[in-house]
């Protein structure tokens, strides 16, 4: 049975910054909950906090460090780097945890709070849940270190030094991005900085765009959230590829040199069908969520390759991963995880890792991409004022059995909340994509006319 959780959702605590629960007030008390479940054996304890370039992450970093220090544990302030660069310091720095303070690929007025733990992966289910009762049950109030036992705040000059550099070390140290012109958006967030030079030091001519950010124009007409301003670049320019980060530069979208935007799926079927090619994936196995087009499955099977679903989310396709020793997984959203490499979802890395496909293969992009053919998949978000169970919602549940018994064995339905926003989704999986559409638009008034905003 899934642990329920009031305040996290399916990456951190997310919401409006200074509205409840991203306050100043919460984040304090969560610094205080999380030093407390970090504070294990006996040595001066450290957590990393690092944040993207909203303007709510001073205070919320701020907040956070204080109810940290008040525990007696002691913070090491990265600054703005990617919350993949939090999980590997965390674990190369013997840190005690690791916070990120981003809403990812949400509005500037939104923001949140990831947690890691020592070995640089995300907390689990059951963590979340104890951080959220020692919030609220005042079990930790009394504990008040005083004097020389309160921790202390210092900030690491040399964050994104060290992450570059560990990001560079995933590359095949035999190639180079000689003679690629890539154009690299990083959405006025946190590897603003980091993305650029990584790809130029090995070699690529860049064009980078996204990297002024003032605080408010984070994912703002650019990055992964809206590709369509890079897609237009990589055509301009005549260049061979463009990457797309998010806020928080977890995740990766991909433009052909084409301008064509290259499906999330298509990006897991090339990196897998080579990972199998080289005989360096375990179990011939590529871990994904529900959301993954059937093609993905298919693409990988004419490689001797299958394909293993987990719940909406990153972290749970780290979880299966780690628990059957698999390697590689991902989102069909763009967050890809190279366990070899990295304990989380890193953009970088999942683009170098893509254009070390086009080097040593010596093809384009549109080409790689031709292994796989995406079925007909039509999916709608709807604003909801609440989430009741969605079997409770009488209408929607028939609508969703008429379109689940029409499509039979040659399609499938999901319908699911957000775990970050107020949102359900749903999703329609056809050979057919007319009636797809429409299957999908029928569940969806359904949900919209039961709970709709």
């Amino acid at each position: 049975m899934a642990v329920q959780r009031k305040i996290f959702g399916t990456d951190g605590v997310r919401g409006v910054a200074n509205e409840y629960p991203m306050t100043a007030e919460v984040a304090l008390r969560l610094g205080r909950a999380i030093a407390h479940i970090s504070r294990r054996g006996n040595h001066r304890h450290r957590i990393v906090i690092g944040k993207d370039t909203r303007i709510s992450g001073y205070m919320l970093e701020f907040a956070i460090s204080s109810g940290v220090c008040s525990l007696g544990v002691d913070v090491t302030l990265m600054g703005p780097v990617p919350t993949p660069a939090i999980a590997f310091l965390t674990r190369t720095m013997r840190a005690d945890a690791g916070i990120m303070i981003s809403a990812s690929h949400n509005p500037f007025q939104d923001n949140g709070i990831k947690f890691f733990g020592a070995d640089g992966f995300k907390l689990a289910d059951e963590i979340e849940a104890e951080l959220e009762d020692l919030l609220e049950s005042g079990k930790i109030d009394a504990i008040r270190p005083t004097a020389l036992d309160i921790g202390k705040t210092r900030k690491m000059e040399d964050s994104r030094g060290r992450y570059v550099q560990f990001v560079k070390s995933t590359f095949d140290a035999k190639l180079r991005l000689d003679g690629l012109k890539l154009v690299i958006d990083c959405a006025n967030g946190a590897a603003y900085r980091v993305a650029p030079q990584i790809f130029e030091e090995l070699g690529a001519d860049v064009i980078a765009v996204g990297v002024s950010p003032d605080g408010k124009n984070i994912n703002a007409g650019c990055g992964a959230v809206h590709p369509e301003g890079l897609a237009a670049l990589v055509k301009e320019h005549g260049a061979h590829a463009g990457l797309a980060l998010d806020g928080d530069a977890d995740r990766l979208i991909v433009v052909d040199e084409k301008g064509q935007i290259v499906d999330g799926d298509a990006v897991m079927a090339i990196c897998g069908r080579d990972l199998i090619l080289k005989d360096k994936l375990p179990g011939n196995t590529v871990v994904s969520t529900v959301m993954s087009n059937v093609g993905l499955e298919r693409a990988l099977a004419e490689v001797g390759g299958k394909v293993v679903r987990t719940q909406v989310g990153d972290r749970y396709v780290v979880e299966a991963m780690r628990a059957n020793g698999y390697g590689f997984g991902g989102e069909q959203s763009g967050h890809l995880v190279f366990l070899e490499h990295s304990s989380t979802g890193d953009g970088c890395i999942a683009g170098l890792m893509v254009l070390e496909v086009m080097v040593r293969s010596g093809r384009a992009l549109s080409e790689l991409a031709k292994v796989f053919e995406r079925v007909p998949q039509h999916l709608i978000n709807i604003q909801v004022t609440q989430k009741p169970p969605l079997d409770s919602l009488a209408k929607s549940s028939e609508v969703i059995k008429k379109v689940e018994a029409a499509l039979g064995d040659q399609g499938r339905v999901l319908v699911r909340y957000s775990g970050t926003e107020n949102k359900a989704r749903v999703m329609v999986e056809g050979n057919d994509p007319v009636k797809t559409k429409t299957y999908a638009e029928e569940i969806a008034a359904a949900i919209k006319a039961e709970i709709g905003a």
